[in-house]
């Protein structure tokens, strides 16, 4: 199975990132394609600049996701919302396909230093993402990522970690994995 991996942020210390690489060693048989949003670097979007054609970026960002058969996906909150970078690469893409997700299934995921765990951003892409082509199997939010998290073993609460390898089971057992 051929898995895309992002977080939604840029940050070079991004939790999400950490936390999307924490699941994926649950996926260790698959062909996994962890992306950096860094990669996807675009002018900020407007109506008038989409007048002047669509960056090669968001074209490659669609056809990553074209390329999997399942999306795992981790995103930051900032100021209750997305993060600037992957709302702009999303905003982007929808243009070209509002269909961004192509109907594959998604593991969608958050987290923060905080203790609603990216709560905020997590009700937006449950409620938004699908409309935009995203099956959203399963979903997990790490509060106080700095106290439930050590980068070295992952998740350190024992409830929060059953709660996410539960999740991930009943992801992969719905995507056929």
């Amino acid at each position: 199975m051929k898995i895309l991996a992002f977080a939604g942020s840029t940050s070079s210390t991004s939790i999400n990132r950490e936390l999307v690489k924490f699941v994926l060693k649950d996926f260790q048989g698959d062909e996994i394609n962890l992306i950096d949003l860094n990669d996807f670097d675009m002018p900020v979007f407007s109506v008038d600049r989409e007048k002047k054609g669509f960056p090669d970026e968001a074209h490659h960002f669609l056809k990553v996701i074209e390329e999997c058969d399942a999306i795992i996906c981790s995103l930051a909150e900032h100021n209750r919302s997305y993060s600037a970078a992957f709302k702009n690469v999303f905003d982007w893409a929808s243009r070209i396909n509002v269909k961004v997700f192509q109907n594959k299934p998604m593991l969608l995921m958050s987290t923060s230093p905080g203790g609603y765990g990216g709560g905020n951003v997590m009700n937006t892409a449950k409620t938004f993402f699908p409309q935009f082509g995203a099956d959203v199997k399963e979903t997990f939010s790490l509060p106080k990522f700095y106290e439930n998290f050590d980068m070295e073993t992952g998740v350190i609460d024992p409830g929060m970690l059953k709660d996410l390898k539960d999740k991930i089971f009943n992801f992969k057992n719905q995507i056929g994995n």
